[in-house]
């Protein structure tokens, strides 16, 4: 139930049905989706839709200006109002390419925190064109290959699948912002710049032409602002809504022979949208000579349906289970062996929890870190920490936000050997630190614990948590008949030095 007051929606009360929230924070615009799911179907409840043009306020270094961290502060103070009481499960943040590019991220998302309570999650270009896809899936049917082109202000992403699973995916670095500041900065529409922009993004999409045609579609569909407004002018110029290359040829005719932008007078055209508008059709001009396409018709759904119809699934369906699965089974991990350790970790988990303060999802990252940590001996089993963290860290992960890819592989990394200060504070942020030490800790001793990689061969022990101490306790003369255990439990009581955690051994008579 959407509550207003003076005339604005200033919160949503839940009602009996599970509802969910999706906040898209694109390049050009922030939007926000409520809705209910109702016998296993999504409703759409309530939408917000605030123009921020973060790409613009990007500068040649890649930093966001303080303008535009305004602007940014002013829409989520606006979305927190809405939100107020929402259950932070049930909503969902995706910030796409200016946010993912700009160096002052942390400072932003300092700030954001200060106004905004859920999380922000910065997605990368991959994740974000299955995320697209998944919307469109989820209300669009199709029997066969289907191409979706989804024009943002900073990025392009393009995609072709068919039903709910994708086959290709990429994400270009040419959006409607950028490519309009970079050749139309001064509004002027003339030939040669479009021909200047039209060569720059076809340069960007042509290294996928070959892949994406080789799989080939039959049906072409255009998402987001950007195609829908072409979409609209095409309507309002030629009576059609269908774009074809030839039809995108006339609106630039049409821009062209405005001259520049104040001179052109198009009611589909909004005025916020002037701006950007003549780099996206450069953009959309590119793909159809690129990709060959004959037509390209709008659809209402994208990236934001996408996040709440995977906020709606069961956990079982969780898409990351699914991807460390798949992961796992293409390196051949020893399945076996990592569920022994996730048994373990479930155990330290139950310990650590209430004194520790962990969440679900602590557990989640450390079974993820469990069953991956031994990817890297597909290249060598000296290093293996090294080498799975490189390859975890530097491989599509669907379904995984950069934030939590990179959680799992400084987990992997550190999940042995000594831990160094420099190495540590380039994978994990300070204020972070304390919590990943924690964790990390559990992960550290499971893997230990299972190194002879038999279950009967796992300690009797019992664990006692504190703020800053593991303390374990084993049966009297268990350690002296297990001296290499005894000897590497040692060698973590060093290596927890940096960690700022201490780690006690001592023995229990009688232990169950």
């Amino acid at each position: 139930m959407i509550t207003l007051k003076n005339g604005k929606v200033v919160g949503l009360k839940m009602t009996k049905y599970p509802s969910f929230a999706a906040v898209d924070l694109g390049s050009n615009s922030f939007h926000l989706v409520v809705a209910r799911e109702v016998d296993g179907r999504l409703q759409l409840l309530h939408k917000e839709k605030h123009r921020v043009y973060l790409a613009a306020g990007l500068d040649k270094d890649f930093i966001l200006d303080a303008d535009a961290i305004e602007r940014a502060l002013h829409a989520l103070k606006q979305f927190a109002a809405t939100l107020a009481g929402f259950d932070k499960k049930h909503v969902e943040v995706a910030a796409t390419y200016t946010l993912r590019n700009c160096k002052n991220l942390r400072h932003f998302l300092k700030q954001a925190k200060l106004v905004f309570p859920y999380k922000i999650n910065v997605i990368s270009g991959q994740e974000e064109a299955r995320l697209i896809y998944q919307g469109v899936a989820n209300y669009v049917h199709d029997d066969n290959n289907r191409l979706v082109i989804d024009i943002g202000g900073g990025s392009t992403e393009i995609i072709i699948g068919k039903h709910h699973s994708h086959k290709h995916l990429t994400s270009r670095n040419v959006g409607c912002v950028t490519m309009s500041k970079l050749f139309f900065n001064d509004a002027k529409l003339t030939e040669k710049r479009f021909k200047k922009a039209i060569i720059h993004a076809e340069q960007n999409i042509e290294p996928i032409t070959a892949n994406y045609q080789k799989v080939g579609w039959q049906s072409s569909l255009g998402t987001s602002g950007t195609i829908k407004t072409l979409s609209a002018i095409n309507d309002e110029l030629f009576e059609t809504r269908v774009l074809t290359l030839d039809s995108l040829r006339d609106i630039q005719a049409h821009f062209v022979s405005a001259g520049e932008l104040d001179n052109v007078h198009i009611k589909a055209l909004p005025e916020e949208r002037k701006t950007s508008i003549a780099g996206g059709l450069a953009i959309l001009i590119a793909a159809f000579n690129q990709l060959g396409l004959e037509q390209l018709e709008y659809c209402d759904y994208s990236l934001r349906e996408g996040l709440l119809h995977e906020l709606a699934q069961n956990d079982e369906f969780d898409i990351r289970t699914r991807t460390i699965d798949s992961f796992a089974e293409q390196y051949t991990v020893d399945a076996q062996h990592a569920k022994h350790i996730c048994q373990t970790l479930t155990q330290f988990y139950k310990v650590a929890e209430p004194i520790w303060h962990l969440e679900e999802g602590d557990l989640a990252i450390l079974k993820w870190a469990a069953y991956l940590h031994e990817v890297g001996i597909a290249i060598n089993s000296s290093g293996i920490h090294k080498h799975s963290a490189y390859i975890v860290m530097n491989s599509q992960l669907p379904g995984f936000t950069q934030d939590q890819q990179l959680q799992l592989g400084a987990l992997i990394r550190f999940h042995r050997k000594k831990i160094k200060a420099h190495d540590l504070n380039e994978l994990v942020d300070i204020e972070s630190q304390p919590r990943f030490a924690r964790i990390l800790t559990l992960l550290r001793l499971a893997i230990l614990f299972h190194q002879k990689r038999q279950k009967t061969q796992v300690p009797k022990h019992e664990m006692l948590i504190s703020k800053n101490n593991v303390t374990l306790k084993f049966e009297n003369t268990w350690l002296e008949e297990h001296t290499l255990l005894a000897a590497d439990l040692e060698q973590e009581q060093h290596y927890w030095k940096s960690l700022d955690i201490d780690l006690s051994i001592s023995s229990l008579t009688g232990l169950a």
